[in-house]
């Protein structure tokens, strides 16, 4: 019997050894899997090359957003049309599929055309003078229109001065646009300044661009250095023309229900890595485009200067379409930029 009494408490014991184990991990797990429900994944989509500066800042955010949210906020980033082009990512921030994407204004000025006015022909002098509008009251108007139409605005970046290339001829004069196909954005302002300089605008994808040039059925296009260079037109184009006809934004948005229901200690954390990464694009951006310039210089594209006297030429051909968009829509955004400006 005395056996058989050490055999059950050793039992016993046993028993309870297992129950406390299997109650630790149980425990462990529940905690485990509470940390995991706290912790928020996003995703950011954009159609800029992962070289490019705006790609490379997205990487950084990317980095910084944990620690500053404390583990709460993660983000997977999507580069290169990874999850489709400019129009698709909008399209799926717009309705939830995606929680960011980082896109040229001129993608968003299809929802929120008061986009336009702040890459007017020929307004600004420099870079300092274009972003002094996006960040001053024009830039928080247009945060309240992005909001109105279910984004929540997180920055500007720039995109920058927009240059013209072609395989046909060298510009020298208003005569060389006459019948030129040159490739655009889907921005409305954008085509009609190219209209009144006699060229034939034709609104395309990014993704669609290079075999376009290398077939022939456009005749050239308009972007920055840095984008001129990332997409290596410069194999399929001869001409570059420093025009530097509007000055770009990168715009980064969020979808504003998902954003709103994020604790406000998250919201913050967010902001604040995203200003960082915009900061710190905004300064690589001018070394970034001087450096593009140089590239495709090396690689044997001939650059033509513009003169003062062709420069004057386009601003006044060109004037109309400010006065049309004002027309469009409305003339308070616009009028607060040229203020600003002047």
């Amino acid at each position: 019997m005395r056996n058989n009494n050490k055999t059950s408490s050793r039992l016993d014991t046993l028993a309870r050894t297992c129950v406390r184990t299997t109650l630790a991990t149980a425990l462990a797990a529940s905690l485990f899997s509470g940390a995991a429900m706290a912790e928020t994944n996003l995703r950011l989509a954009g159609n800029f090359a992962t070289t490019h500066s705006s790609s490379v800042a997205m990487e950084q955010f990317k980095q910084r957003l944990p620690e500053l949210s404390g583990g709460a906020l993660t983000v997977d980033v999507f580069p290169a049309m990874q999850l489709g082009g400019a129009k698709e990512n909008i399209d799926q921030v717009r309705s939830g599929v995606l929680e960011m994407t980082w896109v040229g204004a001129s993608y968003l000025s299809r929802i929120v055309p008061e986009l336009e006015a702040v890459s007017l022909p020929f307004v600004y002098a420099n870079r300092d003078e274009a972003f002094k509008i996006v960040d001053g009251p024009v830039g928080d108007l247009l945060n309240e229109k992005l909001a109105d139409k279910g984004f929540v605005a997180l920055g500007f970046m720039e995109l920058g001065s927009r240059q013209v290339t072609n395989s046909q001829h060298p510009i020298r004069s208003l005569a060389d646009f006459d019948g030129l196909k040159i490739r655009l954005q889907p921005n409305e302002t954008h085509l009609a300044t190219f209209r009144a300089l006699g060229a034939s605008p034709v609104s395309m994808g990014i993704n669609e661009v290079y075999s376009a040039l290398q077939q022939g059925v456009i005749d050239g296009q308009e972007n920055p250095y840095s984008v001129i260079e990332t997409q290596k037109f410069n194999e399929v184009q001869t001409y570059l023309t420093d025009t530097s006809h509007f000055f770009d934004f990168i715009v980064v948005v969020a979808n504003k229900r998902k954003f709103d229901k994020l604790e406000p200690t998250e919201q913050q954390a967010l902001r604040e890595a995203m200003g960082e990464a915009v900061a710190w694009q905004r300064a690589r951006a001018a070394d970034e485009d001087t450096a593009a310039k140089d590239k495709l210089v090396a690689a044997k594209m001939e650059l033509v200067a513009v003169s003062p006297e062709l420069r004057q030429q386009m601003r006044e051909r060109t004037a109309p379409v400010i006065e049309a968009l004002k027309e469009r829509i409305g003339s308070d955004v616009i009028d607060a930029v040229l203020a600003e400006v002047q």
